[in-house]
């Protein structure tokens, strides 16, 4: 019972929060491997899309843009408007069910191949540092040493750059919410004319920077949520990296001349090389942990060492817990089935509403405070407001058309020209005729027209004089008696 609580210990701490509650700093030694050679090629090509695309612009606009300062969204080329709230609503429910799906199947291998977090740590600053400090035994030293000339240099240049690739970075990131021509703006005029836009860079850059100089890896420990809801998503199916204990036990030092498998040990040697390189400070072989994210540092630092003592590789690689305890290949249960049902039927709804999502919206009221009018002998008179957004990339003039009853429609001011993206306004009478009216409440119908086309049709009410409603019933009744 002793052994067991002493190899379960681990669970009641974590590992990069001593027994004082200080901060441990995680030194993780520089890895490589074949996987490691992956993860890079992945990660330049995730960085070159992000820097590339606020550059990229369909029909002068930019492919991507979430300004929500003005509530304006543009995804893949396509414009969205606070009106279509519910379609983003749903999108981010479905990524969850995604996230949830994905989770129970593949763990956590988004956060080791994908996340933002791990792809500029890992691949942009912890190089940096590695080519400046040296390797993780170099850089505690560093540390851990005098304030001499050698560590001014070498803090100073690393932190500078660090700073340097933070504030270029903000300058993108500002760009997907107000657009590359406003950041270039702000690079061209300068601070003094544009300060609120220079003050969000500098202070998004500070936390930038504080993020991967300092903070690193208590972000995925501390702050994101994803590495919490790992614990609840997981089971015993779920493909996460994985210590093999059954052929890895019981561990013993490599002896070269010694037969393991005739004195009762496991191909584990106790090197610790998995633990040095894992950049959140954990052991896999004590098994699935909140810190691990998946990146496979130690499947490739342990494949080298089983290939130097002449061993198969894979004592730790990508698998489930049950494949490792039972032999078994993955299976499909319940959940994963429930879940896969979920996200179809999401998938299904989001594609159809995206389909039937219209060019405009408008909207069409009665004048607030207005009563009908008596035009001239022949009509009465209802003065409208119509509210278009114009969803499309073109300036559009908006006709209106009376659909039923028969009636006459007058725009007050001129044609309504709305410009893209923006939101047209405009006034307009509705005259019909004394003798159609047959009530004080009479339903109307309006077709909204562009270039010919319909692009909306809208109901409403047209008011007349109160006593219409008992006219038309005595006309009715003088009509049925004279039959």
């Amino acid at each position: 019972m002793e052994e067991f609580e002493e190899f379960d210990d681990f669970r009641d701490k974590q590992s990069t929060i001593g027994e004082d509650g200080s901060r441990v700093w995680v030194y993780s030694k520089k890895p490589k491997g074949k996987l490691y050679n992956y993860r890079k090629i992945t990660s330049f090509v995730l960085l070159a899309v992000l820097f590339a695309i606020p550059f990229i612009k369909v029909h002068g606009d930019p492919l991507l843009l979430f300004n929500v300062l003005e509530r304006k969204f543009i995804i893949f080329g396509v414009m969205f408007y606070p009106q279509d709230f519910h379609l983003f609503v749903l999108s981010m429910i479905a990524f969850i069910v995604f996230v949830v799906l994905f989770t129970v199947i593949f763990g956590r291998i988004f956060c080791g191949w994908i996340c933002p977090q791990t792809v500029f740590m890992e691949f942009l600053y912890r190089p940096i540092e590695y080519w400046i400090e040296g390797n993780n035994s170099q850089q505690r030293k560093l540390d851990q040493s005098a304030l001499d000339f050698n560590k001014i240099w070498r803090k100073g240049l690393k932190h500078s750059i660090f700073y340097l690739i933070s504030f270029v970075s903000a300058h993108f990131f500002l760009a997907y919410i107000t657009g590359i021509d406003y950041v270039i703006e702000i690079i061209s005029d300068g601070p003094s004319t544009h300060w609120t836009g220079f003050i969000g860079i500098l202070l998004f850059s500070a936390v930038h920077y504080f993020v991967f100089a300092k903070l690193r890896e208590q972000v995925c420990i501390i702050i994101c949520p994803y590495g919490r809801l790992q614990g609840v998503l997981l089971d015993r199916n779920s493909i996460v990296i994985s210590y093999d204990y059954k052929r890895g036990e019981p561990r013993g030092k490599y002896n070269p001349l010694e037969n393991r498998e005739s004195n009762g040990k496991g191909d584990c040697v106790e090197c610790g090389s998995c633990q040095a390189v894992c950049p959140t400070g954990i052991d896999i072989r004590n098994g699935t942990q909140l810190e691990c994210i998946n990146c496979t540092a130690c499947i490739d630092a342990c494949d080298t060492v089983m290939e130097r003592v002449h061993k198969p590789k894979g004592l730790i690689r990508y698998a489930s817990e049950r494949s490792i305890a039972d032999k078994t290949k993955l299976k499909f249960n319940v959940r994963i089935l429930f879940y896969s049902v979920v996200l179809s039927g999401l998938l299904i709804l989001i594609t159809f509403l995206f389909s039937i999502r219209t060019d405009i919206e408008s909207t069409i009221l009665r004048q607030k405070g207005t009563m009908f009018q008596e035009y001239d002998s022949l009509h009465y008179s209802n003065i409208y407001m119509i509210q278009v957004i114009n969803k499309t990339r073109n300036t559009m003039q908006v006709d209106l058309e009376l659909d039923k009853p028969d009636g006459v429609i007058q725009i007050i001011g001129g044609p309504l020209v709305v410009k893209k993206g923006e939101v047209g306004e405009a006034q307009f009478l509705v005259l019909i005729k004394k003798s159609d009216l047959k009530s004080s409440n009479t339903e109307v119908e309006f077709k909204v027209l562009s270039a010919g086309k319909e692009m909306d049709e809208i109901e409403s009410t047209f008011v007349g004089p109160n006593g219409l409603d008992n006219a038309h019933k005595k006309s009715e009744r003088d009509h049925g008696e004279g039959r």
